[in-house]
């Protein structure tokens, strides 16, 4: 049966100056693509491009994107999605801003007293409820190794977040989900790494401290660590893994195992990051 949206989506493909020797060049960029099916990797790059038309990628001075700069930014925003159906996930933003490096941002914060408090923070990307999502350029050219840090992945699972509203760790979960399983898993895990970080600031986690900020951070972290850092996430909270693995509907620890297995340049616990 013809289809307007499919026909629109090749017109827009077709008509896109992204060619398969750029997409070369992503590849030898992101280790974290590493394993993906010649199927799925057509997908991606499919996916890339028309995330491209539909969001405005705008630089500030400082930053020049050449069309290999985009398109890497584009990959790792879809990856998230690529074993999801075509439904809009990324509704609510038009615009992605890149800033040249970190930037300050003001924050502000109601305590379990009432009082508000308000200070200035520096970060490396943010996501607005309706809003654009803003990332720093060198923390988007560092993302894409199995090495668990990814802005994109981070900032994008704020807006997948957001979808049901203000960002509160839960998003729009599949029919086959349950709900309960979901909080079980999530805030069990939120509530380890709080009680270690109570009794001690300073100890050390199995994933980004940051994750114990607030629920939200928390599903945030575990996304970009669930990608670019699967073992270590799997090793620490396997019941979160699971949520996350049934959410995405992928499973990159087992792309990272067949990789370190099968792959002269992987070894246990010393994945490689392309630069």
């Amino acid at each position: 049966m013809w289809s307007f949206r499919a026909w629109r989506q090749r017109r827009i493909l077709a008509r896109a100056p992204y060619t398969t020797q750029h997409w070369q060049q992503v590849r030898q960029r992101l280790a974290l693509l590493d394993g993906l099916s010649e199927a799925e990797e057509q997908r991606l790059f499919r996916r890339a491009v028309l995330f491209l038309h539909h969001k405005h990628l705008s630089a500030l001075p400082g930053v020049e994107l050449s069309l290999v700069d985009r398109l890497t930014l584009a990959a790792l925003a879809e990856l998230p999605l690529l074993h999801l159906a075509d439904l809009d996930w990324y509704q609510g933003f038009h615009e992605i801003v890149l800033y040249p490096d970190d930037f300050v941002s003001p924050q502000r914060h109601r305590d379990a007293s009432g009082v508000e408090h308000e200070w200035d923070a520096e970060h490396s990307g943010e996501a607005w409820h309706r809003g654009p999502v803003i990332l720093a350029w060198p923390g988007v050219q560092a993302s894409g190794g199995w090495d668990g840090y990814n802005l994109v992945i981070h900032e994008l699972a704020h807006k997948l977040d957001m979808l049901n509203g203000d960002a509160n760790g839960l998003p729009p979960l599949h029919r086959s989900m349950r709900v309960d399983a979901w909080a079980a898993a999530m805030q069990a895990a939120y509530e380890q790494m709080n009680a270690i970080l109570d009794a001690d600031p300073h100890a050390p986690t199995a994933i980004d401290p940051y994750a114990a900020e607030n629920p939200a951070e928390f599903f945030a972290v575990t996304s970009e660590y669930f990608f670019s850092a699967p073992d270590l996430l799997a090793e620490a909270f396997p019941a979160v893994y699971a949520q996350l693995q049934a959410f995405y509907r992928q499973d990159p620890l087992t792309r990272l195992q067949q990789l370190q297995t099968g792959h002269p340049d992987y070894r246990e616990n010393q994945s490689p990051t392309k630069g």
